[in-house]
């Protein structure tokens, strides 16, 4: 579980970042999962943007993805929503 002040540092450093992923009519299918997942262990923290043809807000959108992989939500604003779940090989964020 993931402390208020480590929230924010991590919202922070998500403030500069642009989404990689989208979210659209496709939905939210294996082969998603599978490249979130991937790209969570590279990076730990993503910024996706969900379109307004996918059918999902970000808040839902962001508790999907959160239960299937096991990441924590940190931030979801209007049609974006940013995820973190610490890198099981190689951490790169060091947490406060």
């Amino acid at each position: 579980m993931i402390t208020s002040k480590q929230r924010s540092y991590l919202r922070s450093l998500a403030n500069t970042m642009e989404p990689i992923f989208q979210i659209g009519k496709g939905g939210l299918e294996d082969t998603f999962f599978r490249q979130l997942d991937e790209a969570l262990e590279a990076r730990e923290i993503l910024k996706i943007k969900v379109l307004n043809n996918s059918g999902y807000e970000a808040r839902e959108a962001s508790d999907i993805i959160c239960s299937e992989l096991g990441c924590e939500g940190i931030q979801a604003i209007g049609n974006k929503l940013v995820i973190y779940r610490k890198s099981e090989k190689k951490p790169k964020i060091e947490l406060p």
